[in-house]
């Protein structure tokens, strides 16, 4: 499975899209792109002609970004969303790493706890038998 996650990854990020297909992708003019990438907010990749290339990755922040200025944002209002987004994400995953780092401690603590438990038989001496019980002990000690 985790191989199918990797290589849809990779073909998320792959920037394939010009401008004109990535806008009509996004619902945008071309030209409403290219003033998303002068005020930071998408950065295309580009082939060696410098002709801008969009992956399914800046499309779906393009969509973003459309829904969220539909939504009454002017675009410093839109980078500072996304950046907020981004930060929580980043909080989310280290969360979510302590989380699982805790749940491994408790259990690897309750896995000491059973390696320390003795039989009640072998940790019970009853009242009257500690002489024989002493007994038993020294002369193993002194035998060893």
């Amino acid at each position: 499975m985790a191989g199918v996650t990797n290589s849809s990854e990779k073909r998320e990020a792959r920037a394939v899209y010009v401008i004109s297909v990535a806008a009509e992708l996004a619902g945008v003019h071309p030209q409403t792109l290219r003033i998303y990438e002068r005020k930071g907010l998408v950065e295309p990749a580009r082939t060696v002609g410098g002709s801008r290339r969009y992956s399914d990755d800046d499309i779906g922040l393009l969509q973003r970004i459309q829904s969220l200025t539909d939504d009454g944002l002017n675009l410093a209002g839109v980078k500072r969303v996304l950046e907020l987004e981004q930060q929580l994400a980043a909080i989310q995953a280290e969360l979510d790493q302590a989380r699982r780092d805790a749940a491994d401690a408790v259990d690897e603590t309750h896995r000491t706890y059973r390696r320390d438990l003795v039989p009640v038989r072998q940790a019970m001496v009853r009242y009257g038998e500690t002489s024989e019980v002493l007994r038993q002990l020294l002369g193993r000690s002194s035998r060893g």
